[in-house]
């Protein structure tokens, strides 16, 4: 058991740094993936992690496989699009959801184009899925710092933040925080989807920001509850992802998906809150 669970963490220290690194993502992404949610944003989440490859693209044809030049170009990228489709939804009779597609589609396909130009297939499938077994001090340092900027930036934007996901309308009654608040919410988003573009790539980016969430939804109603729940879920989600890769030779991104995956799925049926438990196994009469 013991070779099984603890020994590859304990003899390779790839898997110890892909350990931190999951577990910076796990704490600075699910909690943003909560409230993604509950803001019926999931799939602006999405296509936001799509928007940072053309940003992302240029840094590495002009510097290689920099992490400097990779990171500034996906934030301004993710900044790029959410602006621009928000500008266009505003401008325009097109709503902000097919905006958006129309930008994300337009960037995905710009940002392979432009590692085609340079780049190899190798370079093309490590940027579009990462490699969370190669991060270096660097990578981890910022993975580190974007989960701490996210936890105390949602430490202070608590109430608002809370209050826009309720009801947005009555916090710009009473306040003028609300276009602020959505501001750094959005900031948030695209640093949280920069810091997992590096080890889990453009496409499954996303994923331990997500699954963990709306798996969380299952088991709570409270938001502290659920936005714990979704960190442990996170977390879990990255041990025995690295885990199943080491022992399989899977790739490891892929894996933490999945595994998130399954979390989501037995939430789906065995979790108390709105989940299929309901239906499987109905309460007394009048009893909710």
């Amino acid at each position: 058991m013991y070779d099984f669970l603890i020994g590859p963490f304990v003899e390779f220290e790839f898997m110890r740094r892909a350990l931190v690194g999951a577990f910076a993502l796990a704490l600075g992404g699910a909690p943003v993936g909560v409230f993604l949610m509950l803001r019926r944003m999931s799939l602006t989440g999405d296509a936001m992690a799509h928007a940072i490859l053309p940003g992302a693209a240029v840094g590495f044809l002009v510097s290689g496989l920099d992490l400097f030049a990779m990171t500034v170009g996906g934030i301004v990228a993710g900044f790029t699009v959410a602006l621009g489709a928000g500008l266009v939804a505003r401008s325009t009779e097109l709503k902000e959801d097919a905006s958006l597609a129309a930008f994300y589609l337009v960037s995905l396909a710009l940002g392979v184009l432009i590692l085609s130009l340079k780049g190899s297939n190798i370079d093309l499938l490590h940027i579009l899925f990462g490699s969370v077994l190669a991060l270096d001090d660097a990578t981890l340092v910022l993975i580190a710092g974007i989960a701490t900027i996210s936890l105390l930036t949602l430490a202070v934007l608590w109430r608002p933040l809370v209050l826009e996901c309720v009801d947005p309308n009555f916090l710009r009654s009473v306040s003028g925080a609300g276009g602020p608040t959505h501001l750094a919410f959005l900031a948030l988003m695209v640093l949280n989807l920069v810091g997992a573009f590096h080890g889990l790539g453009t496409l499954l980016a996303v994923g331990l920001m997500m699954l963990p969430a709306a798996a969380a939804r299952f088991w709570a109603r409270d938001l502290t509850s659920m936005i714990v729940i979704a960190v442990v879920v996170a977390v879990v989600s990255g041990v025995v992802g690295l885990l199943v890769s080491y022992h399989s030779g899977a790739a490891a991104g892929p894996a933490i998906i999945l595994v998130a995956g399954v979390f989501y799925a037995a939430s789906l049926v065995l979790g108390p809150v709105g989940g299929l438990r309901r239906y499987l196994v109905p309460g007394r009469h009048l009893e909710a």
